[in-house]
């Protein structure tokens, strides 16, 4: 009997092992990519020439890197704000329409493109149409007589505002949408058969129900700005207005050398505003999924 029991724990103890083996390659992949990289930033911020130091974090509230983290913060938070705005609207009139309509199928489509279209490409399709040689820019400058590209705007904190809005608003419209899709009819028809009119409807059910998601789409689009490198690296290529460029130029500064731990304390920095923000997210995700299904 004892013999028959250790069998069948041990078949019990192989099935389960033998269930997370297809877990592994996903594991070793968030070891590599994710938490090594992650800790590696944690004790670099800490640690110096083998010992404690608390001198790297502390350069984090110099007048440069506080200036930096206010403008990333502007930058992600006005961009959030605008593309959950615009994103949330076309996410209803998306909504309205048939599954099976062309219309539907083909915004959905380009929403999934343009919300992965960023980096380089994003920034020099901007530079092409409204920079100081774009054509928008040539165009209007001949045939209205203004200038576009007046100050350099585009290479500025507020160009960085326009060509980030650009991918946050298909990003919110394929976050949201399914919260916009989840408002069942039935809900509506007994708002009316109650006596509420539209107005009341939006009001007092539809967008109760729909802020937890609008709000997590806000701060999902928050975290996806504020960790954005590769389109502000290729639009500014002087000065360091946010934090991943502060990043980038205490890496490779041929002017003061030696910033890497400097670098190892604002990436610490970014990982905490991000964990913060993902927290709350998950935290509204998890809200909203409860009348979502």
């Amino acid at each position: 009997m004892r013999s028959a029991g250790r069998t069948g724990r041990g078949r019990a103890d192989w099935a389960r092992v033998r269930s997370g083996l297809p877990l592994v390659p996903f594991v070793a992949f968030v070891a590599v990519f994710l938490i090594v990289p992650t800790v590696t930033v944690i004790v670099s911020a800490f640690v110096s020439d083998g010992g404690f130091t608390l001198r790297r974090v502390g350069a984090l509230f110099t007048d440069t890197a506080l200036l930096a983290l206010w403008r990333s913060l502007v930058l992600s938070g006005s961009t959030a704000i605008l593309g959950a705005g615009l994103g949330a609207v076309l996410a209803w009139l998306i909504a309205g329409t048939a599954a099976t309509s062309v219309f539907r199928r083909a915004v959905l489509a380009m929403c999934s493109v343009l919300a992965q279209f960023g980096g380089v490409a994003l920034a020099f399709a901007f530079l092409a149409t409204v920079g100081l040689n774009g054509v928008l820019t040539l165009w209007v400058q001949q045939h209205l007589g203004w200038d576009l590209a007046a100050g350099g705007w585009l290479y500025s904190l507020s160009g960085l505002v326009l060509v980030y809005t650009y991918f946050q608003i298909p990003l919110m419209v394929i976050v949201f949408l399914p919260s916009v899709a989840g408002l069942r009819e039935q809900w509506r028809e007994a708002a009316v058969s109650l006596g509420a009119s539209t107005w009341q409807y939006w009001r007092e059910v539809a967008v109760p129900l729909l802020t937890p998601a609008f709000l997590g789409g806000v701060l999902l689009l928050f975290a996806n700005a504020f960790a954005a490198y590769a389109t502000a690296a290729a639009l500014v290529s002087q000065g360091s207005p946010i934090v991943p460029l502060l990043i980038r130029s205490a890496l490779t500064s041929e002017v003061v050398l030696g910033q890497s731990g400097f670098a190892y304390a604002l990436a610490l920095e970014m990982v905490l505003v991000v964990a913060v923000v993902m927290i709350a997210y998950n935290a509204l995700l998890r809200r909203t999924a409860r009348w979502v299904r």
